[in-house]
């Protein structure tokens, strides 16, 4: 890496690092690029090259911390979806999910947090916000698809309800109600979202 190429990601953290403490202190709608700029000690045109816009931003710091593509979840350097589908017991694919889940949804919470809050007022971060609850729906529709191949679901549960099931279960809001406002620890949302999908996904008298 050359100077000009360390300058850059020095910049990029700092400006990364300042939205993040203001939206969280402001919110979305109260920060400013300018306001960035200024915390950051970043010049404004250098903030507008890195990122653009405000929603560049936010969008960046979601990213990172929702891990959405490719995330190591082991030292073998697999992402989720690999270690999760790669599992061939039911059980153990929706622990796995479970736990890829609680990492990603802990990880994203707060930035998912002021995305949703801005999306009301500001249609694009309404599409934002639509198209990660579509890759949600994707990635989650990997899991109950593989759990039908196998013929694993129980009995009457069709693919497109179990994939309703989880989409409505393994949410951002869920997660939000039951770790940010009721005190849930997120092993404790771990464990239940395990005993949850299991017992509304799989048959009963399943081998433990």
């Amino acid at each position: 890496m050359n100077a000009g190429q360390a300058r850059t990601r020095l910049a990029r953290e700092a400006v990364l690092d300042a939205a993040a403490a203001l939206f969280l202190e402001r919110g979305y709608a109260a920060t400013t690029m300018d306001a960035v700029s200024e915390s950051s000690r970043v010049p404004p045109a250098t903030v507008y090259r890195l990122f653009s816009s405000k929603l560049g931003l936010l969008r960046t710091l979601l990213d990172q911390a929702l891990a959405l593509e490719g995330a190591p979840m082991e030292s073998g350097g697999h992402s989720h979806a690999e270690v999760v589908l790669g599992e061939a017991d039911p059980r153990r694919t929706l622990a796995r999910f479970a736990a890829a889940a609680r990492s990603v949804l802990s990880g994203g919470a707060a930035m998912y947090q002021i995305l949703a809050s801005a999306a009301p007022s500001d249609p694009q971060a309404a599409a934002l916000l639509a198209r990660y609850g579509q890759t949600r729906e994707r990635s989650q529709g990997l899991v109950t698809a593989a759990l039908a191949r196998r013929g694993a679901l129980r009995p009457g549960l069709t693919e497109r309800e179990a994939a309703d099931v989880v989409h409505a279960i393994v949410s951002p809001e869920v997660y939000r109600l039951l770790v940010i406002s009721r005190g849930w620890t997120p092993g404790h949302f771990e464990r239940w979202l395990v005993t949850t999908l299991t017992s509304q996904l799989l048959p009963e008298g399943e081998p433990q």
